[in-house]
């Protein structure tokens, strides 16, 4: 079923949080608390995050994804987050944006992982409209071949959320502390990170990003902004989420045993 717009004064209500800096195992804790806890649809939008983090679906195994010895050394943070997906490194210069939506809340959407991200490519239709060769690249958002957005899910009975790291900019030693996951897109073909990713500021200003996003999700709802600091007011259910940063320990039980005394060594 096609997915149609509705008339102005029909528009879904949905509730825009706009945040500068929060710490993203921060924002995906909020993130899990209102998709499981509320009822409402929500558009959270974090201007970066303080300091460097990988961020790995639910499933993901550390020593398929990252480089556990380097992680260890130079002491990053590695979070395993509620949602599937892939893994990301994130920091200041990653933007993220995250959609939580009722199943009626988009009319003809059908609650399933492909139907959402076409969703989805077509709200960021609006907002790189005019932009080098934008388009949904599997489950990607790139320009040509290049990869700049990678997005995670996850799908309850009634609810869904849907969310996005852009990578605005990043420090390319940063990408060192991942390896190719085994599981990677077709269209990567391999390519180490330096030949897969690109920068969006060299497309756009960062502000505009931002501002294009929330005017073409008022495409779509009719928008509230509610500050950060409201939400524990509105929403008091005791939560444990289970967005969780993995420890020391969980990441060195993944090093193989001949591999450990020279990590001892290096720390």
């Amino acid at each position: 079923m096609a997915i149609s717009k509705l008339s102005n004064f029909r528009l879904p209500l949905m509730n825009l949080v706009r945040m500068n800096g929060v710490p993203i195992l921060q924002q995906l804790q909020l993130e899990e608390k209102l998709l499981r806890t509320s009822s409402d649809n929500w558009c959270i939008i974090n201007d970066g995050t303080p300091d460097p983090a990988i961020v790995m679906g639910i499933s993901g195994k550390p020593a398929e994804l990252v480089d556990v010895k380097s992680v260890l050394r130079d002491k990053i943070s590695v979070i395993r987050r509620f949602t599937g997906g892939g893994t990301v490194i994130v920091d200041h210069g990653t933007i993220f944006v995250s959609f939580i939506c009722n199943k009626e809340a988009v009319p003809g959407l059908q609650a399933y992982p492909q139907p959402i991200m076409a969703w989805s490519s077509l709200l960021y239709d609006e907002v790189f409209h005019g932009a080098l060769d934008y388009k949904l690249r599997e489950n990607d958002y790139v320009f040509g071949s290049r990869k700049f957005g990678g997005n995670a899910q996850s799908i309850t009975k009634n609810r869904w959320i849907h969310h996005t790291s852009f990578l605005w900019d990043y420090q390319d030693a940063n990408m060192t502390y991942l390896k190719i996951p085994q599981r990677a897109p077709k269209y990567r073909q391999e390519r180490d990170h330096s030949e897969f990713i690109c920068r969006m500021k060299d497309i756009l200003p960062r502000s505009d990003f931002i501002d294009r996003t929330i005017k073409a999700a008022e495409t779509h709802f009719s928008l509230t902004s509610i500050p950060l600091d409201e939400i524990a007011s509105l929403y008091t259910t005791n939560f444990d989420p289970s967005s969780t940063i993995l420890t020391a320990e969980e990441l060195e039980a993944t090093i193989e045993t001949k591999d450990k005394s020279l990590l001892s060594q290096a720390l």
